[in-house]
């Protein structure tokens, strides 16, 4: 193969592999926070801004003494360094620790179903534990991220995710998501549910049989 050629395909392939590296980044890092989010944040030796605190409309962070910062734009993942900076114009070199905290419900089979408010930084696995861990009856492989009525993640691709320790962050959830954990039990509560219902619909035939006689 001609030398100028090859170079030319390796020049191509590279480019490829950071266009698709940098669109891989944007997906996962571009989440924006929502009104509602919550902030996990600890200033050292500031008591008034070591709090939990809500994100409101701009979206923005409203903290006492220093009023709104805003938060439009900035990725979760850049939250503790954008807070940093920010409070810098009020605060000589302060240290700053921030979580970002979105509400999930975690459903179907782990033994507390509920909502939880979790740090998006947490594994995605590690959001069943919170829910005290998936039952014996879990189908865990077929574990599924809904948003409404859309699915958001299922089958070989989020066990892949899964498998590389992927963040709530890094896939995108955000708050009102759920996370369903399916159950060996399900289709056998359908079938059953399906058996009671004719069973009863045949029952109620005989007995205006019986009436109409």
């Amino acid at each position: 193969m001609n030398r100028n050629l090859r170079l030319g395909i390796i020049a191509v392939a590279l480019l490829t592999v950071g266009v698709l590296g940098r669109r891989v980044t944007a997906q996962t890092r571009t989440t924006p926070f929502q009104v509602g989010d919550r902030i996990l944040l600890r200033v050292e030796g500031d008591s008034a801004l070591s709090d939990t605190f809500t994100v409101v409309a701009g979206p923005a962070l409203r903290l006492p003494v220093i009023g709104e910062i805003s938060l439009a734009g900035v990725p979760r993942a850049n939250l503790e360094a954008h807070l940093t900076r920010e409070l810098g114009r009020f605060i000589k070199d302060p240290v700053v620790q921030a979580r970002a905290l979105i509400r999930v419900s975690v459903l179907g089979e782990v033994t507390r179903p509920g909502y939880y408010a979790v740090p998006v930084d947490l594994v995605l696995a590690d959001a069943l534990m919170v829910a005290g861990g998936a039952t014996k009856d879990a189908r865990v492989e077929q574990l599924r991220v809904l948003r409404g009525n859309s699915s958001l993640w299922s089958g070989n691709q989020l066990q892949t995710e899964i498998a590389r320790g992927a963040t709530l962050d890094q896939l995108g959830i955000r708050a009102g998501d759920r996370i369903q954990v399916p159950g060996h039990r399900d289709a056998e509560s359908t079938w059953r549910i399906v058996g009671i219902v004719v069973g009863s619909l045949a029952t109620a035939v005989g007995v205006i049989a019986l009436t109409h006689r």
